[in-house]
């Protein structure tokens, strides 16, 4: 249904996959196991950090943090997703895509400036070992999380309110299966120009840079472990950063496959919006295997946290 009384526009129309009923059972089934995995491995990884002491590191306290947004970011969008593929009704209110879409924004670009920030403590602690402590404090590792989270939340706030403050009159069809800025400025019926530079503009600033901070911070910790002499050196130094490195370049690499890439066919929208729905929900479910399956130190904390009493007994 379209609305074009400016006036009646109180709903919008997700579309998601509803062009493909054939195969939405299907889709609810892998989109909820996959959905349960996510919580259930990024709340394992927050709980085994919390209840480990000699963990409560500036760097274990950064992958709390990043668990706890592999959990909130996904739950902005899959509980509708899920509705939406089991239900016909795939209507969300005015409100609620509003609402959506600012959790959506705000929680994606905290996770764009957490990773520089976890970067720039992998860099501290690998160029700079012996001064590690006094420069990442827990004062300022305090600091640099509220920061990341205080700058993606304001982002989005003017975002979400230039774009809402549109006119919609075109249609209330939303080509996607969540409320994202492109899909809903699209359907606007006045002049976009300003929603649209700001995305441009001030999105662009503050990825770009936090994108560059994370490139930049890794050129010189590669650089200083290719420096060091003994190979079990290397290998230790790589090791601390290892993780990160790969949840870096699963994270930039989906985004750049589902945002920059071309679409795959003018007369395959679902195939686009599928793709969307897997790169959305698959790299917050692959973090915590990453870091259980890379770092010795969360694989102990998960097993004394998985089998407590197996654990303790003598080898």
């Amino acid at each position: 249904m379209d609305i074009y009384n400016l006036t009646t526009v109180t709903q919008f129309i997700l579309i998601g996959l509803s062009d493909l009923p054939e195969v939405r059972y299907l889709l609810f089934v892998v989109f909820a196991i996959i959905y349960q995995v996510t919580l259930v491995g990024n709340g394992a990884i927050v709980l085994a950090i919390g209840t480990e002491k000699k963990l409560h590191t500036p760097m274990y306290y950064f992958l709390v943090n990043l668990s706890l947004l592999d959990i909130f970011c996904p739950s902005a969008t899959v509980p509708k997703m899920l509705e939406n593929l089991l239900t016909k009704h795939h209507s969300i209110s005015f409100f609620g895509c509003a609402l959506q879409l600012y959790f959506l924004v705000a929680l994606a670009g905290t996770e764009v400036f957490l990773l520089a920030v976890m970067a720039y403590d992998r860099y501290v602690a690998i160029c700079f070992p012996l001064r590690y402590m006094l420069i990442m404090t827990k004062v300022r590792s305090v600091q640099l999380t509220a920061g990341t989270w205080a700058a993606g939340f304001l982002n989005s706030l003017l975002h979400t309110v230039s774009t809402f403050r549109l006119s919609f009159c075109k249609s209330n069809r939303v080509n996607q299966y969540y409320c994202d800025i492109p899909s809903v400025v699209a359907l606007s019926c006045s002049s976009t120009y300003v929603a649209e530079m700001l995305v441009l503009v001030v999105g662009g600033i503050l990825g770009i840079s936090a994108f560059l901070a994370t490139f930049l911070s890794y050129i010189y910790i590669i650089s200083t472990i290719l420096k060091i002499q003994s190979v079990e050196g290397k290998h230790k130094a790589f090791s601390t950063c290892a993780s990160h490195l790969l949840v870096v370049c699963l994270f930039y690499g989906t985004a750049i496959f589902t945002y920059i890439r071309p679409s795959s066919s003018p007369h395959s929208p679902a195939r686009d919006r599928l793709i969307s729905m897997v790169y959305g929900v698959i790299t917050p479910m692959l973090n915590p295997m990453i870091y259980s399956l890379k770092n010795m130190e969360v694989k102990e904390a998960l097993r004394r946290l998985l089998c407590p009493r197996a654990c303790l007994q003598p080898l």
